[in-house]
């Protein structure tokens, strides 16, 4: 039996459109020495973002294939990709819906045995080389040709890489089991017996055992509980806050924005309503709101969704903090079609298959060409790595609504969709997640009211 052979996989896809004129692009890397060893990429026409992304997968499978076509089951494929979509689907942990994306899937799992192929979710920020080869791509096919090698500088965009050895993937693939397993890793250098705090799970027992974070989380800016900056050299350390590699996280502090008229009538209200302004309840919970950060002391950027509601609350604080407000469009909230300003009891009486189907499949929109959970997700993932990567260390407000926070704490605890509907999110709540530099998440905080009694 040959020796297996290990190669990574970085895939990605776009559209500009989404439907739009799209391209996807790959690259086939040596975990050994960092170096790519093939590149691909296509304009495939118009198409979505999910299809483009899963033509990149394949288009990435079947260059490692055929790079090493002797190697059979020998061959070990590790996929990276910033699709939290194709990732989760592949893996098997998201079911698979949608009429486009189960033949693409199919053809996915059939390039290589399932058994020599796993899944990594990474941030955008890494996933640069691949996403530039979708690029050039998008770029020929708009000047009427297509992608070639030779043309090619998607490499000189790429993250530096430096030699690994890829270990075995245990459990769900996505935030928690890459960061968990880089963290265990960095506590055992630091003190050469992680083993009794953080056992290694035996074969075929999930890695989602592992805590994700401390114990006993701090408040933003705060140091870990049981942490020291003045702990002796040599002494254990304690709290995920001191392993040598993570350094301070990302802290965003998720804030809701405050009551509208349609809010205490729990009407659907998102992207493609009336985009309502503030109540004078609402109002004054923003002010409250205000005080409260003001007080702590900890904020110090604020970025906001572009619905007129998040900017009002946002604005409040702002003006207590004396800071600018930066607008992320990927923070507005799910538009929900023709359901928008109905209740839900409305909603069953007119649309009632929909409901149906919405309330069972994270691929479901709602009634009239609304968002489903699964492209809120995606773009909250992409809003997400984008505020993570810019500010990596700081603390920063992030002023949105119920399905973007959701969406967040439901992807840092690694969560299934239909969490979703298993929080309670009140008008004007804060709730906190830090995020690492390793990709592990720490949920801290949900739906916290205290600021408003």
């Amino acid at each position: 039996m040959s020796a297996a052979r290990q190669v990574v996989v970085e895939a990605d896809g776009g559209s500009r459109g989404n439907p739009g004129p799209a391209g996807y692009g790959a690259v086939v890397i040596d975990p050994a020495t960092g170096e790519p060893l093939a590149e691909t990429a296509e304009y495939i026409g118009v198409a979505t973002n999910n299809v483009a992304e899963y033509r990149g997968l394949i288009a990435g499978l079947t260059a490692a294939k055929a790079l090493f076509p002797d190697a059979g089951d020998a061959l070990r494929v590790h996929v990276r990709m910033d699709s939290k979509l194709v990732v989760e689907q592949m893996s098997g942990r998201w079911k698979i819906k949608h009429p486009d994306m189960k033949p693409l899937a199919a053809r996915a799992a059939a390039v290589l045995p399932p058994s020599s192929v796993t899944y990594e979710w990474i941030p955008r920020a890494q996933n640069k080389h691949a996403d530039r080869l979708a690029n050039e791509a998008m770029d020929a096919g708009r000047d009427g040709r297509q992608w070639e090698a030779s043309a090619s500088t998607a490499v000189l965009d790429a993250p530096a890489r430096t030699p690994s050895t890829l270990p075995p993937v245990q459990g769900p693939p996505g935030d928690q089991v890459a960061g968990a397993a880089k963290a265990r890793a960095a506590l055992a250098a630091a003190r050469g017996a992680a083993d009794t705090l953080f056992p290694v799970p035996e074969p075929g027992v999930p890695d989602t055992a592992v805590p994700a974070a401390p114990v006993s989380a701090p408040a933003p800016g705060q140091p870990a509980a049981g942490s020291s900056q003045q702990q002796p050299s040599g002494a254990p350390q304690t709290g995920w806050g001191s392993a040598p590699d993570l350094g301070a996280p990302a802290t965003l502090v998720l804030l809701r924005h405050g009551e509208t008229a349609l809010t205490p009538e729990k009407r659907f209200s998102g992207s493609g309503g009336t985009d309502p302004e503030l109540s004078a309840t609402g109002r004054g919970q923003a002010e409250r709101a205000a005080g409260h950060f003001a007080a702590l002391g900890t904020v110090q950027e604020i970025v906001s969704s572009p619905l007129r509601r998040c900017r009002e609350t946002a604005a409040a604080v702002a003006g207590r903090l004396g800071l600018d407000v930066r607008i992320d469009e990927g923070l507005r909230e799910t538009d929900f079609g023709a359901w928008e300003g109905l209740t839900f009891g409305e909603v069953r009486e007119r649309y009632a298959d929909d409901l149906t189907a919405w309330l069972a499949s994270p691929d479901t929109a709602p009634t009239g060409g609304g968002e489903s959970f699964a492209e809120v997700a995606e773009r909250v993932a992409a809003a997400r790595d984008r505020i993570v990567a810019r500010y990596a260390g700081r603390t920063v407000l992030l002023v949105t609504h119920v399905t973007p926070i959701k969406t967040l704490v439901r992807l840092a605890l690694g969560a299934p969709p239909e969490a979703l509907f298993r929080m309670e999110l009140s008008a004007a709540s804060i709730s906190t997640v830090a995020y690492y530099a390793d990709g592990n998440a720490s949920v801290r905080l949900l739906n916290d009211t205290s600021h408003l009694r």
